[in-house]
């Protein structure tokens, strides 16, 4: 490990459990630390970015929009807003798109459209369905919505307002709002990332689908992290053939330059009004460059078919090296979204598997994801396997 990094930096806050690297560059899927140890990497910046690391087409695109105009704020028209929002739409089949920063706050927008289209019905005190296990983010509201108890922990109270179901279960969640005229939205991800790249049914998705049409109530899925390609669709709801009303984005669309996007269809594109909600940063012409060339590069390079079918090839090999391990329970996921469920607390695979040169997470405690970039090659995924079979036999004997 670099033992040139300090385990803590006496002036950041103390809110991360780092692992001691300090990255200071990257090509491709590689990156490398300050002391020039040179690392696969399997996380992404935790699907963050798509395009990996010093993309030919990204940086120069970048370059010149820095040369242009970086801020200018929402008081003028923003040209390159309009540009990446008709492309959301074209690739989501919805309508208008609100721009962001960030993943939470396009979470957040969502809920405040949902109880607006509830008041705005008549309902005082309205209620979203929300799932265990789900992770929507970090502030109070999206941190309520999320099914982690310990992130509730030292917050609370929280926010009022969520029923909570579990998952794949279409009569669990009729019974959990049978007689509640409140309910004015349905709100998950496709698959759960920090919850343990759980996913949700095909089939499952369609009788939501179907239920919300039914009663009315708003169909909002969370694709923050699944999105953007990651399952080898654009969303990864598109999978189950169906369209829903609010849809949140961020971590891919800007291959690592924040942004988020809340888009909507024709039930909830007006709920919001002049005054209702805003950003200053959001919907910057840099980040909305970054979207434009994100997508435009996706589609030439034809990032979508890659991450499905190295993507079925990871998932393969990790089945074929790992998967008869006793204490491996499951291997999940889809495209380049993938987890291994072990059957003990694996933490320590993310301080070991750095060692070995290869960056990983792990989440709910013993689940191992992996989400890299979208431009991962066949042998890296090899090399992945390569890396991380050893790690896991060892941790599953100790």
């Amino acid at each position: 490990m670099t033992a040139s990094i300090p385990a803590a930096s006496p002036h950041v806050m103390n809110t991360y459990g780092r692992v001691p690297i300090a990255l200071a560059r990257g090509q491709g899927s590689r990156v490398w630390d300050v002391n020039g140890k040179e690392f696969l990497d399997g996380l992404g910046g935790i699907a963050v970015n798509t395009l990996g690391h010093n993309h030919p087409k990204l940086v120069p695109a970048l370059q010149d929009q820095i040369t242009k105009l970086i801020h200018t704020s929402n008081y003028y028209h923003v040209p390159l807003q309009e540009q990446l929002a008709a492309k959301l739409v074209e690739l989501s089949g919805m309508t208008n798109v609100f721009f962001c920063n960030s993943g939470l706050e396009a979470n957040e927008a969502a809920l405040k459209i949902a109880r607006k289209y509830g008041v705005d019905k008549g309902i005082a005190k309205p209620e979203i369905v929300v799932y265990e296990k789900a992770f929507h983010g970090r502030s109070i509201a999206t941190m309520s919505a999320t099914g982690n108890p310990k992130i509730h922990n030292g917050f609370g109270p929280l926010v009022e307002g969520f029923v909570r179901v579990p998952m794949n279960d279409i009569d669990a969640i009729k019974k959990a709002t049978e007689g509640n005229p409140n309910v004015v939205a349905v709100f998950f991800e496709t698959i759960q990332g920090e919850g343990g790249i759980n996913g949700m049914r095909i089939e499952y998705l369609q009788q939501l689908r179907a239920l919300c049409d039914e009663r009315g109530w708003l169909m909002m899925i969370d694709e923050v992290q699944c999105g953007m390609g990651r399952t080898g669709k654009w969303f990864a709801h598109q999978w189950a053939g169906i369209v829903p009303d609010v849809m949140p984005l961020a971590k891919g669309l800007g291959s690592g330059v924040p942004v988020g996007a809340v888009v909507a269809g024709p039930k909830a594109a007006n709920v919001l009004q002049p005054g209702n909600h805003g950003t200053t940063f959001g919907g910057n012409p840099l980040a909305m460059r970054a979207g434009v060339e994100t997508i435009r590069i996706m589609e030439e390079d034809g990032l979508l078919q890659n991450a499905a079918a190295v993507g079925d090839h990871l998932r393969a090999a990790l089945q074929r090296e790992l998967g008869s391990l006793p204490g491996v329970k499951e291997i999940r996921g889809q495209g380049l979204m993938l987890g291994i469920e072990l059957n003990k607390p694996c933490g320590a695979l993310i301080g070991r598997a750095a060692e070995a040169g290869l960056l990983l997470s792990v989440t709910a405690d013993s689940v191992i994801r992996l989400v890299p970039p979208l431009i991962l090659t066949a042998a890296e995924a090899d090399e992945i396997v390569a890396k991380l079979t050893p790690l896991v036999k060892a941790i599953l004997a100790e």
